[in-house]
């Protein structure tokens, strides 16, 4: 079981848009220049109001011209992306041990071609809006 502990943020948004911006690699950058470091390792911390508060997003929460297609841009890159890593973690067919195996970090540690391409087709799309 997976259990959330206090150092889980959430952002309660369901559109693809959101997820794009926020799995870019502008945002991943941001993030690392803005946010905190922690513990023996000086592993990068997430804090919302150093990396997601000050990071310039191409329009306001709140305000996204749902009508742009930049903005649709975005949203299609991001659910390819969000489709196709979905489809590695839990394919037809695999295996309980399999399974176990098919983890996000086991993933972007292998960081196969469809996998760095996605995610040059998201950035593009951020970096265009």
């Amino acid at each position: 079981p997976v259990l959330p502990g206090n150092l889980l943020i959430v952002f309660a948004r369901a559109d693809d848009y959101f997820f794009g911006v926020l799995h870019s690699r502008a945002h991943e950058v941001w993030s690392l220049r803005m946010g905190t470091w922690l513990g023996k390792g000086n592993d990068p911390r997430y804090t919302p109001t150093t990396c997601f508060e000050t990071f310039p997003l191409p329009w306001p929460p709140g305000q996204e011209p749902w009508r742009d297609p930049r903005l649709h841009a975005i949203a299609e890159a991001a659910r390819t992306l969000d489709e196709q890593r979905r489809a590695w973690l839990d394919p037809p067919g695999a295996s309980e041990a399999d399974l176990k195996k098919r983890t996000l970090t086991n993933l972007y540690n292998a960081r196969p071609a469809w996998l760095q391409q996605a995610h040059v087709a998201l950035d593009r799309a951020v970096w265009a809006a």
